[in-house]
């Protein structure tokens, strides 16, 4: 089994990111755009089973995850990352085109550190968030 995922800190917050998403048009776009905005993107995952297994390889600061998955759920990839690679637990942040307001029960019992509503998604708004999770 891989280490644990690199722990986020004060100097380096949100480098490196995985983005996990069932639609590879998004994940493409996603990915210029954060790009684009400073954030390395290490890589993209479609299901579960690969964002688990990227995320143990490519040991990304921050993972965002998409709360719809096909088939598959966010919050319970969100629950497996911490379980898995505890250095994460400041760098899982959920994505959704649908609002916070309709997930806000859901996301409050997550372990992840916030939610970031898809039309929103740049760098700084997840760095945003995992600075003051870090704090």
């Amino acid at each position: 089994m891989p280490g644990p995922a690199v722990t986020c800190n004060a100097l380096d917050v949100a480098q490196r990111c995985l983005i996990v998403d069932d639609n590879e048009r998004f994940l493409a776009v996603a990915r210029a755009s954060l790009e684009r905005d400073g954030l390395q993107v290490v890589g993209t995952a479609t299901t579960v089973a690969e964002a688990l297994d990227k995320a143990g390889t490519l040991r990304p600061d921050v993972v965002l995850v998409d709360v719809a998955l096909g088939a598959e759920s966010g919050f319970d990839l969100a629950r497996q990352l911490v379980d898995r690679y505890p250095g994460l637990r400041a760098g899982v942040v959920l994505i959704s085109t649908r609002r916070e307001d309709d997930l806000a029960e859901l996301i409050a019992a997550s372990p992840a550190v916030g939610f970031v509503w898809k039309a929103d998604l740049s760098a700084s708004a997840v760095r945003e968030l995992v600075a003051t999770e870090g704090r």
